[in-house]
């Protein structure tokens, strides 16, 4: 590619090398401009010449170079092809297939403005459907401009991609949005939760601060280390996940959502219930009989500015969340919603995290119950449901 252009800047008299020519290749092949002649004509200008002395003559050379470009316009090219009939593309013979003899053997029109100058020319020329040709826009020939065909080089219009040999590809493709409602890793998880942090910089000094330690060498004259305490995140964060029941459905995505958790929050507590908050908590599962917190404990152990995130469908029976002796374990003194709202009250900021599909909210009586306990800051695990939650906890 632009070996036409190197050429043209070495007949103006300016120095350039092959090397840069690779440069100018590497630079357009990842992206740095597309379809844009400003940012070309900077991009070259950058990667190419050397000596302001030169500025003059790459512009006489470039306005050489880029002589005849706007005597067809790309949209109205572009409307064109749009409108050609569909069944213009439609094979009806055996796709074409040459040996890279016979390929090689094929004109080639040296730029991409050159074919679109050819192709303007063959849309103002062409009536009706070509089969096998070798000039017009069709189908299984050796053409530059179709599809099914084969060429070095051309415009591919519809049709699949069978050589990466086109120049260009026009054809009508179809995108979806991005979805934020589909079920998250464990990274995405990490990534969304991210968003609840505050950093400070507390406790004993060990870590090297490489600013300070510069400037106050360069002003003693000696080495002068400087240290300072481990940049942290010093958002604390407690976690209750129910365990058990309706929740077995949704364990692969808690385990997700625990591990990213543990991994972000460098203080991070978390505790297990089953169906609804009662009078006690435990840490381990295996061993919730001699590892129970009572619920007024853990009040009493985690201060009101820890953040805290309840995880569970909320999907129980009414009486479970209503009702004295509700839990299905045990003859609970006090209601769980009574305890649910002294939870609210005692921590500053807290959050409701459902797993649960949000189109089924509406179906289950107990949600919208502690979706109003929770002033509605019920929030679904999705990639937008864990943005939204950490955007209000760390308000």
């Amino acid at each position: 590619m632009f070996v036409r252009l190197f050429y043209t800047l070495r007949k103006y008299g300016i120095p350039v090398s092959t090397r840069e020519l690779i440069d100018l290749n590497q630079a357009v092949s990842a992206g740095l401009v597309f379809a844009d002649q400003d940012e070309f004509y900077q991009l070259v200008k950058t990667v190419m010449v050397k000596d302001e002395r030169f500025f003059d003559k790459y512009d006489r050379a470039m306005k050489d170079y880029f002589e005849g470009i706007h005597t067809f316009d790309i949209d109205d090219l572009l409307n064109k092809v749009n409108s050609l009939p569909k069944d213009w593309f439609d094979l009806e013979l055996l796709e074409k297939h040459l040996t890279p003899e016979q390929r090689a053997e094929l004109m080639k029109a040296g730029s991409l403005e050159e074919l679109m100058k050819m192709l303007e020319e063959r849309l103002r020329e062409q009536h009706k459907k070509h089969q096998g040709g070798n000039r017009m826009v069709g189908t299984g020939g050796t053409s530059p401009f179709g599809a099914f065909g084969d060429h070095p080089e051309g415009v591919r219009i519809g049709g699949p991609s069978r050589k990466n040999s086109a120049v260009k590809v026009w054809e009508q493709r179809k995108y979806q949005n991005l979805d934020d409602d589909q079920i998250l890793g464990t990274r995405q998880m990490q990534m969304a939760l991210r968003r609840l942090r505050k950093f400070a910089r507390q406790g004993a000094a060990e870590e090297l601060d490489i600013n300070s330690t510069i400037y106050e060498t360069a002003k003693q004259g000696i080495l002068d280390v400087q240290m300072v305490p481990e940049r942290r995140n010093r958002i604390k964060v407690l976690m209750l996940f129910d365990v058990g029941g309706s929740m077995d459905a949704h364990i692969a995505q808690c385990e997700k959502l625990f591990s990213a958790a543990k991994t972000e929050f460098k203080t991070l507590e978390y505790f297990y219930f089953h169906n609804c908050l009662y009078d006690y908590v435990w840490k381990d599962n295996f061993r919730r009989s001699s590892t129970r917190m009572n619920t007024w404990d853990l009040f009493n152990t985690y201060g009101k500015d820890y953040r805290v995130i309840v995880v569970g469908d909320a999907s129980m029976a009414p009486y479970e969340l209503r009702s004295a002796g509700g839990s299905v374990e045990y003859n609970n003194e006090e209601a769980g919603e009574v305890w649910l709202r002294r939870l609210r009250n005692h921590f500053e900021k807290t959050a409701w995290l459902n797993p649960e599909q949000q189109s089924y909210w509406h179906y289950t009586q107990t949600i919208a119950a502690i979706k109003q306990i929770y002033e509605d800051h019920m929030f679904p695990m999705t990639l937008k449901g864990i943005e939204d939650m950490t955007k209000y906890l760390s308000r």
